[in-house]
């Protein structure tokens, strides 16, 4: 049975989990970012950017402060960075984890 904590987990990974937002978010953790320091950072469209922007701030991962014309995004809660640094982590074993096993494949194989 499904819970309702469950399911906002489920949520939040759904606002993260696209390789675009996962790069604003990266952006985001060095600090507070105009739109267009974003599409500088990511070498990419304002409409993709905002767009992404939206999906975060509707799940609310980012957060928004405006300054006349400027829109300022910025991390809502610094666990988000843990978040992302976690994953980086959890990779970077997986992928040692598989170079070991390459390494015995390629032992194995110049022994028989």
């Amino acid at each position: 049975m499904q819970t309702s904590l469950q399911e906002a987990k489920s949520n939040l990974f759904r606002a993260i989990a696209h390789p675009t937002r996962i790069r604003v978010l990266e952006q985001l953790t060095r600090g507070e970012l105009t739109v267009q320091a974003l599409q500088d950072a990511l070498q990419l469209e304002q409409p993709i950017v905002s767009q992404h922007l939206a999906a975060l701030r509707s799940k609310n991962v980012v957060t928004v402060r405006r300054e006349g014309t400027q829109a300022f995004y910025s991390l809502r809660s610094p666990l988000v960075a843990d978040l992302l640094r976690v994953a980086r982590e959890l990779l970077g074993h997986h992928l040692t984890e598989s170079q070991s096993m390459l390494r015995e494949l390629q032992r194995e194989r110049r022994r028989v």
